[in-house]
């Protein structure tokens, strides 16, 4: 009986999952995410914070104490701006809503908001029509909830990365970028898409841009960081010799990791 019902129980979540709208705020229940969630509160009232990035684990592992290498590469490109990471890995659209409306962003008052949400909305499951759109729903959420938190940030809407862990899934995540860049005003809210620079025409990453098919490597956040850069000089100015943003933060139950 055991052999069966845990494919069904974990069915069963994964559709508890999938029920969940995608634009609207919803919180992660397991103790680990609950103390992440602590963690960041924290953070956000630490130090200075002009740029704040919003996120799931692609944003997370950049500038995380327990991703060490990929944390020394987050700190060589964006030290002076006072950078911090918000990022939570396994985060859907629903769930880093639910963050940026309980607190995290509370009183932080960045002027530049670095956005990348959605990936694991769309999962290895080839979207259809309805879940495009609610995806596309699901980052304007997150879009007009930094907005409302932070009325003077400029906001940088990053495209969804490609995902060479299922190739199928790839046509959606085009299709759902372009309902992104139609929430940009090229002001206020800027697209910015580089997956030309991550992966081929058909979407199929470039050797050496990811770790396992859907985290970058430190190749890959290169090509993040070359595209930030410019627009971080043009709206704060060249980095400065100090950086006041908080400590960095990491997974509460994990040691470093070997990527």
């Amino acid at each position: 009986m055991k052999l069966v019902a845990l494919p069904i129980f974990a069915a069963l979540l994964a559709a508890l999952a999938h029920a969940e709208p995608a634009d609207q705020p919803v919180p992660r229940t397991d103790a680990n995410s609950r103390r992440a969630h602590e963690q960041l509160l924290a953070k956000a009232r630490q130090g200075r914070i002009d740029i704040y990035f919003a996120g799931d684990s692609i944003t997370r592992r950049w500038g995380a104490t327990d991703y060490p290498e990929f944390l020394a590469h987050w700190n060589k490109n964006f030290h002076g701006w006072n950078a911090a990471d918000f990022g939570w890995g396994g985060d859907s659209t629903q769930h880093i809503l639910w963050r940026l409306q309980n607190g995290e962003l509370d009183g932080v008052n960045p002027r530049v908001i670095v956005i990348l949400a959605g990936t694991n909305n769309v999962g290895r499951t080839p979207p259809d029509d309805a879940k495009v759109a609610e995806v596309v729903r699901g980052v304007k959420a997150i879009v007009e909830t930094c907005r409302q938190k932070a009325p003077a940030a400029t906001l940088v809407l990053t495209a969804i990365f490609p995902r060479s862990d299922n190739p199928a899934v790839v046509p959606g995540i085009f299709r759902i970028n372009a309902g992104l860049a139609r929430l940009a005003d090229g002001k206020s809210i800027r697209y910015l898409d580089l997956n030309d620079k991550l992966a081929d025409a058909n979407g199929q990453l470039f050797e050496g841009m990811t770790v396992d098919k859907l985290h970058p490597s430190l190749q890959g956040y290169q090509v993040w960081a070359d595209a930030l850069k410019p627009i971080f000089t043009e709206l704060l100015g060249p980095p400065a010799a100090v950086d006041r943003a908080p400590p960095p933060t990491g997974d509460p139950s994990a040691g470093p990791k070997k990527f």
